[in-house]
């Protein structure tokens, strides 16, 4: 999103000295406000209103767009200054990976269905799009010039990209990955929002103070609804039929019924407002306040702020989480996304063990109890995920119960955490255990014989709770030397035949033979011995 005032640069591009550049506009934009405007903006934490900021993760330099896929809590954020898109890991709010992308990323837009994330490149042209299972840019989609906004219809599979600089909206394919039509559109189009449902696409036009509907069956614009100064950012809210549209030269949101395309009512909210998202189920609709350094959250059923929440400098793209009931929102002067979520009662989790100690390759249940919540799910981990959103039952009252089996804890003292994420009631809530995972106790037994060629056989056999090992090595031994190291075969044998040194090196031993079994990371060592026969 694009501060109000700020218009496209170098064919849309904003990274680099650009977005410093836009910065030092903004501030004297807020250095020319009038008094009372400005002590407005420097909102206390106490007037949060029952929101608060949960956790702050540091991303990438100059982070713009975000984009939030409940279903595998990943939250994608668009990083302007570094050309490249920082992955959240929504249970843990760290950041997983980096993944390069075009020119200067403005937005990013998540087909739900098909995992998909579509990323606008303002300094070429073109849209990145990400497989969200590989992690990896699997097309790259030339589109209008200085693209800015995205939104996806995640049943139709269809993209749309509001090209900045040539006040178009690009149609792309999903199953093609190609732009299918070009559609007309206002003077500067900033942002995009569908409503699959409706079957239509909202633009904002930031040069015009517009917002165009467009007709997805057709692709033709239905209708042009005025609306306040320097609209940019759009969200819907399917449910309500609502469109919510942030007026960054207004300090406003316009509220749009979808049914009728008229601005229902008109929202005061902070200082330069860029974006706006939506949570259809709790209804409440966060926006982002660049020059005030907070967000602004409005109730949708009395379309009234109920609560401002700082954050940290310039604010510009949000996205919620519907299932968790969070927002996510970026902070393009302080390289990092703060996650916002509502003061609700934290539940008390406990995560319990079946059997601690255990052995590698031992099925352990882990349980994990709530309370008090209304149901929900607990996913839990140990390192990497063992067992995803386990739905609690109930045990009592409100009190529920999850649990997750495993056999894959290697050995060594593991840390399992279960995580609930929250609710609409209540807020997230973890609990933790030390699993201690033993080795599985191995025997060897040693023999010797000789061949019909009157040659030393060595043989070793290798087990484990009474079941044979295949593929380890067992060395036998000779004193200080080692004569060979086989692998053991079908039936946990290990067997090597002496040649004439090695056989003249162990008689020289007395005879006396080890066999050794070192070890692995799932079983512990054992060892044999063994004398060599006499010759006949």
């Amino acid at each position: 999103m694009r501060a109000w005032g700020i218009h496209h640069v170098v064919a849309g591009y904003r990274g680099g000295t650009s977005v410093r550049w836009r910065r030092v506009a903004a501030a004297a934009v807020a250095a020319a406000l009038p008094l009372a405007v400005c002590a407005a903006a420097a909102v206390p934490a106490s007037a949060a209103g029952g929101y608060a900021v949960t956790a702050t993760i540091a991303v990438g330099g100059g982070p713009d767009g975000v984009a939030v896929d409940p279903a595998v809590d990943t939250a994608y954020v668009t990083n302007i200054n570094d050309d490249t898109v920082s992955v959240i890991d929504e249970t843990s709010s760290a950041v997983t990976s980096q993944i390069g992308v075009g020119g200067g990323p403005f937005a990013v837009a998540m087909d739900t269905a098909d995992h998909t994330a579509y990323v606008t490149n303002g300094g070429n042209g073109t849209v990145s799009v990400i497989d969200e299972t590989s992690g990896a840019v699997t097309s790259t989609i030339d589109v209008g010039t200085g693209p800015d906004g995205v939104a996806v219809d995640s049943v139709a599979h269809t993209a749309y990209v509001a090209n900045g600089g040539a006040g178009t909206v690009s149609v792309i394919d999903g199953t093609t990955a190609a732009v299918t039509s070009t559609i007309d559109v206002g003077s500067d189009p900033s942002a995009v929002a569908v409503d699959a449902a409706a079957g239509h696409a909202y633009v904002t036009n930031l040069g015009a103070n517009t917002v165009s509907v467009i007709d997805e069956m057709t692709g033709a614009v239905t209708s042009t609804i005025p609306v306040g100064a320097g609209p940019d950012g759009v969200a819907v809210d399917p449910s309500l039929h609502l469109v919510y549209v942030a007026n960054g030269g207004a300090n406003t949101v316009s509220v749009i019924d979808e049914t009728t395309g008229a601005v229902t009512s008109t929202i005061a909210v902070g200082s330069d407002p860029s974006a706006v998202a939506v949570d259809p189920v709790a209804q409440t609709a966060y926006v982002t306040n660049e020059n005030g350094s907070n967000v602004s959250v409005i109730d949708e059923t009395t379309a009234a702020v109920v609560a401002t929440v700082p954050v940290s400098s310039y604010p510009d793209g949000v996205a919620v989480d519907p299932v968790a009931h969070t927002a996510y929102v970026t902070n393009e002067g302080a390289n990092s996304v703060v996650v916002i979520g509502a003061a609700k009662p934290v539940p008390v989790t406990t995560a319990t063990s079946s059997r601690n100690p255990s052995s590698v390759g031992q099925s352990v249940a882990f349980t994990a109890k709530v309370g008090p919540v209304n149901g929900g799910t607990v996913t839990f981990s140990n390192g990497k995920v063992l067992c995803r959103a386990v739905p609690l039952k109930r045990v009592s009252g409100s009190t529920y119960r999850a649990t997750c089996a495993t056999k894959t804890l290697l050995a060594g003292l593991r840390t399992i955490t279960a995580v609930y994420r929250g609710d609409a009631s209540y807020a997230a809530s973890t609990g933790t255990l030390i699993q201690t995972v033993k080795r599985i106790p191995t025997a060897l037994t040693a023999s010797t014989a000789l061949n019909a060629q009157k040659a030393f056989v060595l043989t070793g056999t290798l087990t484990a709770s009474g079941r044979p090992l295949r593929g380890q090595p067992v060395s036998f031994s000779s004193g200080p030397s080692v004569l060979c190291t086989p692998q053991t075969a079908a039936g946990g044998v290990a067997t090597c035949v002496l040649t004439g040194p090695e056989a003249l090196l162990a008689e020289q031993e007395s005879g006396a033979i080890k066999a050794s079994y070192p070890g692995s990371t799932s079983y512990r060592p054992s060892a044999a011995t063994t004398v060599l026969p006499a010759l006949p």
